[in-house]
């Protein structure tokens, strides 16, 4: 059994190895691509609209609504970096049901690499937000004292995030393999069911710990109003 789709490896040259998570995780950007282009090429500004673009409304509007309920007070802002993450990690999870494909979240390099990316995007949505100044004070704040303590919190909730990830995906593949060899047909297709459910859990929490993270980036603290003196 497979732990990895790192192991499945269809070319290599020396070092260079073309492995599953490689195909499958540039297979599934291509997908995502392709699909973006032809299901906003036709959109309409008038009141007559076809029923896929009020799915689409709906659904985007739903992703806006969720990452304003976050803390987030622009959400269109971010709804291209957190709509992309909720969309790839879901869609690893349901092209589980096609044969020979293995999700490239069951790999940690790629969990690693998402988990990357909402490490360089923090930052940069909190300069944007607050300004270069604005965003280095707050690792000092309270106190100078917990500059180190931010900054290992920085790198250790990243390391989370993709752990998190790689381990609720991978224990999910390899319950499904295990019960395949000792079980009967029926209850792996429910297991598989269920995995598919827990894909687009996981993916909806990956994408709302993002925007908590971000969020906390970006927020600015007003100062405190002193109280009125009576003269």
């Amino acid at each position: 059994m497979r732990l990895s789709p790192d192991e499945i490896i269809f070319w290599q040259y020396g070092f260079f190895k073309l492995n599953a998570t490689i195909v499958f995780t540039w297979g599934l950007m291509l997908v995502l691509t392709i699909c973006s282009q032809l299901i906003t090429r036709k959109l309409s500004t008038g009141q007559k609209r076809s029923r896929w673009q009020n799915l689409l409304e709906i659904i985007v509007t739903a992703i806006e609504k969720q990452i304003e309920e976050v803390g987030l007070q622009h959400p269109k802002k971010y709804l291209g970096f957190l709509g992309t993450l909720f969309l790839f990690v879901a869609l690893a999870s349901l092209c589980t049901i096609i044969p020979g494909y293995e999700p490239p979240t069951g790999s940690l390099s790629t969990t690693a690499a998402l988990a990357l990316c909402v490490f360089v995007a923090v930052p940069l949505f909190g300069i944007e937000e607050r300004g270069m100044g604005g965003y280095l004070k707050s690792y000092v704040e309270p106190t100078f004292i917990m500059l180190p303590f931010n900054i290992i919190s920085e790198i250790s909730r990243t390391l989370a995030l993709a752990v998190r990830l790689f381990g609720n995906m991978m224990s999910g593949a390899m319950i499904i393999g295990i019960l395949l060899t000792i079980t009967p047909f029926i209850f792996p297709i429910v297991m598989t069911a269920l995995g598919l459910l827990t894909g687009m859990v996981q993916a909806y929490i990956f994408s709302i710990l993002a925007a908590v993270y971000i969020a906390a980036a970006t927020r600015i603290r007003k100062p405190k109003l002193e109280p009125d003196t009576e003269h």
